[in-house]
This record gives C-alpha cells, structure tokens and sequence, in this order.
C-alpha cells in the first residue's frame, strides 16, 4: 500500500485501488501476503480453514461475529466466506457464510473448502500473471 493510504479497512476505502502498488497487486493476485499466517498457524493462534480475522478497526465486522457467534471460531487462514466472494461481498453475507461453515463445520467441507481455495488462488494468479504480462513491460515493478 502506498504511504498516503488512510488507516481504515479496506472495504471503507471509495478507491481502495488507487492505493495499493503494482508489486502489492501481484502480492495479493498471488495470495503471497497470506505466508506470514503459516507463523500463526504453527503457533495456534490461527487454523487453516475458519473465518479470516478481523482487522483491529473493523468494529461493523466484529459486532456482526459475535452477533452470529461466530467469533467462537478459531481464525482461519481461508474459510466458506473467502471462497464465496471473498471482499467483493457485503458484511453481512460474509458473516452468514461465516455462521454456515460454522453450523455445517465437517472434514468433508474442510477439503472442499482447501481445494476451491487452491484452485481460485491459481487460476486467477494464472490468469492475472498472463493478461498482466501481456499487458505490462515486467521491468515495471
């Protein structure tokens, strides 16, 4: 993100695109800034499939959680909710999708969960890497 981006959650932002860099949106495409969470998964403060956790100042996220009772669940590195529209859907429709991993939580949803999560991660890295590099000098990052 650039220096001048504002410290809200970035589905507050108007033009949350205008703010990240070209290195960040690769990153990102890439599901690369998500590695850090292997740390907190070794440690147990995270699993690997639950809802992903709240930023600190995202309170309307948090106040919805508990209002569901998913703030019970363990905080996931992927979950129902990221594999169903990740932050293209509203607060509320995540937290639903939060509450039904939560009420249906099962080994057989877990790996459906890993494998939709794995091949969304590629494919639109694939197809974000292809349509970018033929778009772009690569020397621009």
């Amino acid at each position: 993100m650039k220096k001048s981006t504002p410290n809200v959650a970035t589905h507050l932002l108007t033009n949350s695109q205008k703010y990240i860099l070209k290195v960040g949106r690769v990153i990102r495409k890439l599901s690369l800034d998500e590695l850090p969470n292997l740390f907190n998964i070794i440690k147990g403060d995270m699993v690997f499939i639950g809802p992903r956790p709240a930023l600190y100042n995202q309170d309307d996220l948090m106040k919805l959680r508990i209002e569901a009772g998913v703030d019970k669940l363990m905080p996931g590195l992927t979950g129902w909710a990221q594999i169903n529209g990740r932050d293209e859907i509203s607060l509320k429709d995540k937290v639903k999708l939060e509450k039904y991993y939560m009420d249906n939580q099962s080994l057989y949803l877990d790996i459906k969960i890993l494998f939709l999560t794995i091949s969304t991660v590629f494919f639109k890295a694939k197809i974000y890497l292809i349509s970018h590099v033929k778009n772009h000098n690569i020397c621009d990052y």
